[in-house]
Order: C-alpha cells, then sequence, then structure tokens
C-alpha cells in the first residue's frame, strides 16, 4: 500500500508549521518519526517534502533506533566559536584587497601574474598579518559571491549579415529533401589521431588499481602514423559512415568519403533516388570557396548519376553541422580514455559506436594517398563554373551540380516511390492499446477524414507554387491510412517515431512531418490526442517491448472477462 496524497499533503501542512522552530537535531529526529510512520517510501517522501537530503532523515531514523538520549540543552543563539571574519575585522577588507586587483589589472598586485588558489590567497594573507587557511579563504569567497569558474566562449567572432537567413534556408531544403524521401548528409572532419600508445582524455570502468597506462610524455613525430576521420552522417536515417584516412585531408579526400558511403550504404539505403543534399561547412578541404572541392563533386555527380546540392554553413558556425554534436560527440565518447593502438582498434571502437535513440555507424580504412598542391587551369575553372548552377541567395553558398550525362541527368527526374507497407505491420500498429480506437473505429475515421485531406492536399498544391522554399507536401510518399495512424500514434506518445519508421519501412523524419501536417485533421474529427503516456514516459523502444505491451493488455482484457 503506497503513500497516498492526503498524508503528503498533512505532512507539507505540518512542515511548514513547525520546522523553523526547531533546531538541527529535533528538525532531524522529528522528520525520521514521520518517515516511520509512513513506512516504505518514507525517508524519499519526508526529504523531498523538506527539501533536504535523505541521508540526513535516514540519519535520524538511525539515531531514533538506537535509542539515542536526549541532550537536555540547545546552543543559544550567538553561541560557538565566532568566525574568523568576526575575530579580525581585517581579514576581509585585505582579502577583497588581494582580489579586486585582478579585476582591475593592477600591475603591482603580487598575484597578478599568478593563479589566485585558496593556498596562495591564504599565504598572502598570513604574511600580512591576518592568520587564516585555505578552507577558510574559500568560504568567504563564496560570501563574497566568488565561485571556481572556467573560461566560456559565448563571445561571438564577426557574423555574416544573413547568417541565421541561412540557417533557414538550409532547413528548409533539409525538410523539402526528407519529406520527398531524399538522402540529406552532413559531412565534416574531426580531428587527426596519432595512432600508438598516446594517452587519451577521459575515463572507463577497469579493476580497482589497473587503470590502463601509457607513457607519461607524449611525442609524435613525422614517422607517427596518424588517422583523419572524416564522417557523413545521414540525417534522414539516422546513421553515421566514417571514412578514416592516412595521409592528408584534401578535397580529394572529401569526395571520397562521400563517393565510399553512397556506393556503400547510401545506394542502398535509397533506391532510385536522383538528388543529394550535402551540408557542410565554409572552410577546409570541403570550402565554399575550393575549385578542387567543386571539381571532385562534379566527378562524383556524373559517377553516381546524383544532382547534389551543396549548402554550406555561414564562416565561423561549424558547430551547427549536424555531424558534429550527432556523430563525433558519440564517436568522442566511445574513444575516450583507451590508446589507440592501430587503425584496427580505432575502426572497430567508431563502428562499436550506439545510441539509445538508434545510432549506427560504419567506418573503414582509407590508405589511398592524396597529394597537396593540384592545380585547376584556367579552362578547368571555366569549365567546373559552367556546371555549377548557384541558388538565387547567397549562390557562394548554395550550389547544385547536375550529372554531365544527359541520360544519366534524366534519372533524377522521377519522384522515388516509397515501398509497400506490409499488412502486418498495420495490423500491428492499429492495436487498440496504441490507438485508443478499436480496428473497426479506426477504419471509420479513415473514411471520415479522406475528404478532409482532399481539400488541405488541394490548398497545400496551390499554394506550393508561392513558398519562396519550394517545401513539398509530400503526401505521395505516403498514403492517407497510414498519415492518420502515424499521426495518432505520436499525438498519444505510444509508440517512438524511430520504432514506427522501422516497422513501417520509412525514416522518422518523414513520418515526423506527416504527423505534423495530418494533425489538424484529428483534432477536426474530435479525435482524443491526450497522450496516453506523459512526456517523462518513455513509450517501447523496441519491438519486443511494443509486442510486450500488447500481450500484457490482451491478457488483462482475458482475465477481466473470465
Amino acid at each position: 500500500m503506497g503513500i497516498s496524497e492526503e498524508d503528503l499533503a498533512v505532512l507539507d501542512v505540518k512542515f511548514a508549521a513547525l520546522l523553523r522552530h526547531l533546531d538541527e537535531r529535533q528538525r532531524r529526529l522529528y522528520l525520521a518519526s514521520e518517515a516511520e510512520a509512513l513506512g516504505h517510501g518514507g525517508i524519499v517522501a519526508v526529504a523531498r517534502l523538506a527539501e533536504v537530503s535523505e541521508s540526513t532523515v535516514a540519519r535520524g531514523c538511525a539515531e531514533l533506533a538506537g535509542g539515542a538520549e536526549p541532550l537536555g540543552r540547545v546552543r543559544r543563539p550567538g553561541g560557538g566559536r565566532r568566525s574568523a571574519a568576526e575575530r579580525d575585522p581585517g581579514l576581509r577588507p585585505a582579502l577583497e584587497a588581494l582580489i579586486e586587483p585582478q579585476e582591475v589589472g593592477d600591475p603591482v598586485s603580487p598575484l597578478r601574474w599568478t593563479t589566485a588558489s585558496l593556498r596562495d590567497l591564504a599565504r598572502e594573507l598570513s604574511d600580512a598579518g591576518h592568520p587564516v587557511s585555505a578552507p577558510v579563504v574559500g568560504g568567504l569567497l563564496r560570501e563574497m559571491g566568488f565561485s571556481l569558474q572556467g573560461m566560456v566562449k559565448t563571445r561571438a567572432g564577426s557574423q555574416s549579415p544573413d547568417r541565421d537567413a541561412q540557417f533557414r534556408h538550409i532547413n528548409a531544403a533539409a525538410e523539402s529533401f526528407l519529406a520527398r524521401g531524399l538522402p540529406v548528409v552532413s559531412v565534416d572532419a574531426k580531428q587527426k589521431e596519432p595512432i600508438g600508445e598516446f594517452a587519451r582524455p577521459g575515463r572507463t570502468y577497469r579493476p580497482k588499481g589497473d587503470p590502463i597506462t601509457a607513457p607519461d610524455h607524449d611525442f609524435t613525430g613525422p614517422d607517427t602514423p596518424i588517422a583523419i576521420p572524416y564522417g557523413v552522417y545521414d540525417l534522414g536515417r539516422d546513421t553515421g559512415w566514417v571514412n578514416v584516412g592516412t595521409n592528408r585531408n584534401t578535397a580529394a579526400f572529401v569526395v571520397e568519403s562521400l563517393r565510399r558511403w553512397w556506393n556503400d550504404q547510401g545506394k542502398a539505403d535509397y533506391p532510385g533516388a536522383g538528388r543529394l543534399l550535402v551540408t557542410a561547412d565554409s572552410g577546409g578541404a570541403n570550402s565554399a570557396d575550393s575549385h578542387l572541392f567543386k571539381m571532385d563533386l562534379a566527378a562524383f555527380a556524373d559517377e553516381s548519376g546524383l544532382s547534389v546540392t551543396v549548402a554550406h554553413f555561414p564562416p565561423g558556425t561549424s558547430k551547427w553541422n549536424k555531424v558534429e554534436h550527432r556523430l563525433f560527440s558519440r564517436i568522442t565518447h566511445s574513444l575516450r580514455g583507451r590508446p589507440l593502438t592501430s587503425y584496427e582498434v580505432l575502426i572497430q571502437t567508431i563502428s562499436a559506436t550506439r545510441t539509445r535513440t538508434g545510432l549506427t555507424v560504419k567506418a573503414a580504412l582509407d590508405e589511398n594517398t592524396y597529394p597537396t598542391g593540384r592545380k585547376l587551369t584556367r579552362a578547368d575553372r571555366k569549365a567546373i563554373t559552367e556546371r555549377v548552377t548557384r541558388d538565387e541567395f547567397h549562390g557562394e553558398w548554395n550550389y547544385t551540380i547536375t550529372p554531365h550525362d544527359p541520360a544519366q541527368a534524366a534519372r533524377s527526374a522521377p519522384e522515388p516511390t516509397p515501398p509497400p507497407i506490409p499488412a502486418e505491420a498495420t495490423f500491428l500498429l492499429t492495436h487498440p492499446v496504441l490507438t485508443g480506437l478499436t480496428r473497426e473505429e479506426f477504419d471509420q475515421l479513415v473514411l471520415q477524414l479522406e475528404p478532409c485531406r482532399q481539400i488541405l492536399a488541394e490548398a497545400q498544391r496551390q499554394n506550393e507554387g508561392r513558398d519562396r522554399r519550394g517545401r513539398n507536401p509530400g503526401f505521395g510518399i505516403l498514403d492517407h491510412r497510414h498519415r492518420v495512424l502515424v499521426a495518432l500514434l505520436r499525438s498519444r506518445n505510444t509508440v517512438t517515431l524511430t520504432l514506427m519508421g522501422k516497422i513501417l519501412g520509412h525514416d522518422r523524419n518523414t513520418l515526423s512531418y506527416h504527423a505534423m501536417t495530418s494533425r489538424p485533421l484529428l483534432a477536426f474529427a474530435g479525435t482524443d490526442l491526450t497522450p496516453t503516456l506523459t512526456p517523462q514516459t518513455h513509450p517501447p523502444r523496441t519491438l519486443e517491448a511494443l509486442q510486450k505491451v500488447i500481450t500484457d493488455h490482451d491478457n488483462k482484457i482475458k482475465s477481466g472477462s473470465s
């Protein structure tokens, strides 16, 4: 039997009225007595209501169980040893004099060019006739509003006037591609990694007293092998592909990484796709100003038959690139606290990177040589300029390179057709415990919303020509029945988008788009959109967990009917 809300409400009133009149020990023992009266879970509930730590209440319970005798006295106000600042009125001004010059830049301060640690300050104060310990100095600094802080990178450098507009342009382009089932990738190079017995930051769990050892000095030379991980992150499928180079980070290496991703993974994930969107930084080997990068991209477009659209982030905004915080951050976490003794160790560690949300990563070693110093003739520059179609909005950042062969270019025209959804997948997701409706009621809802869908689709087709972003509603990617299903499951929070995508055979971004655009239809029909699960409660993330929810529900219904 759990703790009722009425009990907690009564305790809250008691605590508000009584606790402020008790000293520390009385308060601890009183809270312990209330916790024991509540039974199981009482310590946690009392600690939360009284805003004290659970260890304080637990200590009081131990004192009550041990039969502690009353002390017979309570310290009077002002009793006890006086603080160092009270005993020495000049201590605080002396400490302020040592700290303040650091703020105003006084060059004669004894600590002007040193780290003002607690021990340094305590030594200077003691030499000035104010004997004090380092912990006391720390307490005084906290009272004065000081705390230990590191440097924070918040001051932005020079910004492009259309910085935010370019962000919106990239987002709109990505949404348009994803809604049509076309691939969108974010690319960038991770920092170089030396291969060998070199120490790495981070910690890992090991048997106590048996840490991984490394030399106390890391010396790299011209013969030290290096690894250059270049990442390709697929936004639609939440997958990563890393090409680990061993030579140099050049434009040819960048495009070869893209080529390997497409041949190994992208072509299978997007059969029949004729277009590709690449988001990249404005600098480095994939610079927006690099003719070499565009020339190698043109060769890739000819080989793959893809029209490659590139959208560069404005200068100084590389941290907004998805590959940084969705792929590289997870790889860094996997590589923490262990030396990269060989390329094999690096490849296997990167390939083992996983997340709870479904990220998977593949990695491959690229031992090709990529020489620097490549030069383009004037004719080469003119030829590549003619191949590049610049966007009307910041053409230096946004452009498209189409296949040179007309036969290949024609393949980019048809829209990709989605694979058919298996009937068993639809039957699974239309279970009443997920939709809140019987399957017959769900079928009636789909029929009821069909006229509304046609009106909404027509309105969106008329607005599409006036939409500056060229956003495609994407109604051809998912049929009406499954759009209603996805919107209903998304609103009720009974299945994650990632799991829905795996069951239906679509990427989560497409499902998210259709759930958003179809939600007004459900509201029009008066469908109950109250989430079954609270935002803090996670719906099933795996097919096994989803089937268990359905089985438990069916068993409960059977036991109730019997």
